[in-house]
């Protein structure tokens, strides 16, 4: 075991777990932030993924000892009250269907806005490949970030 403080969405957080621990499970069970899912569990799905200062991550395989002092974003942290210009474009567009891929899906899909402010449809399937969406609702998610990107405004 180990202590550790982490910085998640703006706040400190101290946990005492062993420092191999996937910060999944940081995040799940020790913190019981339960918005970031599990998923395959190998990094190839992207239903745990979260952001370190800012670069998406699988959260099932970052060891929390490897987070250090870097910034932690969850779903929980991208907007409180559901305004992120993402999760306003995934409503009005009715992205998700059982949800279970979508914080994942949006941490992406911010980290891409972040870099390009208009990405290109070649430029979105390049950020968002891995992140698999069992109902396949890959082209609402396209035209959702197309939707953010653009304001609101339809393109």
């Amino acid at each position: 075991m180990a202590d550790f403080t982490l910085r998640v969405n703006g706040n400190e957080k101290k946990v005492s777990v062993p420092p191999e621990t996937p910060l999944l499970w940081v995040l799940r069970d020790s913190l019981h932030m339960k918005g970031t899912k599990f998923g395959c569990g190998i990094g190839q799905c992207g239903a745990c993924t979260v952001q370190l200062d800012g670069a998406p991550v699988r959260s099932c395989q970052t060891q929390l000892s490897m987070v250090g002092v870097k910034k932690v974003t969850t779903i929980e942290g991208l907007s409180a009250d559901g305004s992120h210009p993402l999760q306003r474009a995934w409503q009005e567009l009715d992205v998700p269907q059982c949800g279970y891929c979508q914080a994942g899906q949006l941490l992406t899909a911010a980290a891409l806005l972040v870099k390009i402010a208009k990405p290109t449809d070649a430029q979105i399937e390049t950020a968002m490949n891995g992140n698999v969406c069992r109902c396949g609702t890959y082209l609402r998610i396209k035209e959702a970030i197309h939707l953010a990107a653009n304001g609101g405004r339809r393109a």
